[in-house]
């Protein structure tokens, strides 16, 4: 899946068509009251991860209206009251060291300038905060666009100075594999011990151009190096907490976190169950297992694979975390490094049928403004959250490049 890579194109595809597993009769139910809504509407939120691009690349849909499948769409972005999504340019770990990889980029940010065109009262691509800022007084929703895995750049620095131009606003350095870059949390090769050569040249590049260097997806490793390179605030667009997950690098510890914090860098928590709760990992680790035995069994060629995943769910009901889980992350953040060190990263149309009860789309940020209302934070915390933390280092990157 998008946030769990080996079922990543079948995640995609299940996202899509809406595969439903069954949600205990007893599961949490969540309802926004008028003040929460209120707060929604009235204040930018910046979702830093979603994943639109691709999965409009598998399967066209024009989410400038309606959908029935996905996670989003325009009406549904508007009754949340979403008007900054980080449009993710992802390109998959297998085009790694290939033309195709930079192709597909360049493609991928395509489709999000067709969506603002056949739309432009609707959506504009964001490439500042000042931009963010003046389409949120104008109603329209605003697109920033991130690239998931820095694949495309292809070792050049001239594609890293095409895609600035084209909109790119931060890199997500490795994605599911080690790259020319840097290690992958995911890979348990690490031929680099962290950042590459060219990944150590490409932290201070990044700082001079203006792009926001990201971390999820990195190694360890990686992470503590770019921190130790890096002359202003990095960013997490789509991680949670280790500690609630233990043993899933992909996520970060507690003492990433502090570092995270000294840097001034943001934190932005992903919504996948598996990225929330070790049960849903649990239960991942159990349907790969499953597969694998089954492969051992019958062979690749079995029928049985077809619809594995749907399947193993009736079997075994997935363990979808809360709302109520995912607020626990944010309050460990602030616990640990304070409130201006934490946002909203949520993977929307990347983690498959793995999200929260009471946050199964866009349209349902109005029931986490509710959950942090309710566990006392005030409106301004709130707005931090939702935008304040992620435009502030956004902010600072735009005005140290301005003067390099």
């Amino acid at each position: 899946m998008k946030g769990f890579f080996p079922l990543k194109s079948c995640a995609l595809a299940i996202s899509t068509l809406l595969c439903a597993s069954a949600i205990a009769d007893d599961a949490p139910t969540y309802t926004a009251g008028e003040k929460a809504v209120k707060i929604a509407h009235e204040t930018i939120i910046v979702d830093g991860h979603i994943d639109v691009p691709y999965r409009v690349k598998n399967a066209w849909v024009d989410v400038t209206e309606a959908t029935e499948g996905g996670d989003f769409d325009y009406p549904r972005a508007v009754k949340g009251g979403l008007n900054a999504p980080f449009m993710s340019i992802y390109v998959p770990a297998s085009l790694d060291n290939s033309p195709e990889s930079t192709q597909l980029a360049h493609l991928l940010i395509d489709s999000v300038e067709a969506i603002v065109a056949r739309a432009p009262d609707k959506f504009a691509i964001a490439k500042s905060p000042s931009d963010v800022k003046a389409q949120f007084e104008k109603g329209i929703i605003s697109l920033p666009m991130g690239m998931e895995n820095g694949s495309p750049l292809q070792g050049d620095l001239a594609n890293l100075e095409a895609f600035h131009e084209r909109g790119i606003r931060y890199i997500t350095l490795a994605h599911s594999q080690s790259n020319h870059i840097s290690d992958s949390s995911y890979d348990l090769r690490r031929q680099w011990n962290g950042l590459s050569p060219f990944g150590k040249t490409l932290v201070t590049e990044m700082n001079n151009i203006g792009i926001m260097l990201d971390i999820s997806h990195v190694s360890d490793d990686a992470f503590y190096q770019v921190i130790e390179l890096t002359k202003v605030p990095v960013i997490a667009s789509h991680s949670s907490l280790r500690r609630f997950t233990p043993g899933f690098e992909r996520n970060m510890n507690d003492e990433m976190v502090k570092a995270l914090g000294d840097n001034g860098g943001v934190i932005m928590i992903n919504f996948g169950s598996s990225f929330v709760t070790k049960e849903a990992g649990k239960w991942r680790t159990g349907l790969t297992q499953a597969r694998k035995a089954l492969i051992a069994a019958e062979g690749e060629d079995s029928p049985k694979l077809e619809d594995f995943e749907a399947n193993y769910r009736k079997e075994v009901p997935y363990p979808y975390s809360t709302l109520d889980e995912v607020l626990d992350h944010i309050d460990h953040v602030v616990e640990l490094v304070g409130i201006e060190h934490v946002g909203i990263g949520s993977d929307y149309d990347g983690v498959g049928d793995s999200l929260p009860i009471g946050l199964k789309d866009v349209a349902s940020f109005p029931n986490l403004v509710q959950g942090l209302l309710d566990r006392k934070y005030s409106r301004a915390d709130i707005e931090m959250i939702l935008s304040g933390n992620l435009l502030r280092v956004w902010t600072q990157v735009e005005d140290y490049a301005s003067k390099h």
